[in-house]
């Protein structure tokens, strides 16, 4: 059995300025699983910067706060309990518009690679 808490997972700032954790990968808990978890938090005002995952999908479940997420041309208010499919390919960001820190889940399939994910101009 492996369970993982947010309360122990090591947080850092990763290329689009989102700070992370990456809280199950499979390259890292030596665990076979479809899929990759990581725990994202934007403070209030900031916004990530426009990505793209290359193959993978990814899905945002928001956890806590309200935001404005962009995928390609389109952008929709989002908030607790949302879940946001984002296509392998698309131009992706999200930006905190609430009052209090955007905190959600990251799920990327199949798990995420450094080599599939770059920023965009």
């Amino acid at each position: 059995m492996l369970i993982k808490s947010i309360n122990g997972c090591e947080y850092f700032q990763v290329p689009d300025k989102t700070v992370l954790c990456e809280l199950l990968h499979p390259k890292n808990d030596n665990i076979e699983m479809g899929c990759s978890i990581a725990h994202a938090i934007l403070d209030k005002d900031e916004a990530s910067l426009p990505h793209k995952l290359k193959t993978s999908v990814e899905i945002y479940y928001i956890l806590e706060g309200e935001g404005v997420m962009h995928i390609d041309n389109q952008l929709k208010e989002v908030g607790e309990g949302d879940a946001i499919y984002i296509p392998p390919g698309s131009v992706q960001w999200i930006k905190n518009t609430g009052q209090s820190s955007l905190k959600f889940l990251c799920v990327v399939t199949p798990p995420w690679r450094k080599e599939d994910e770059y920023l965009c101009d």
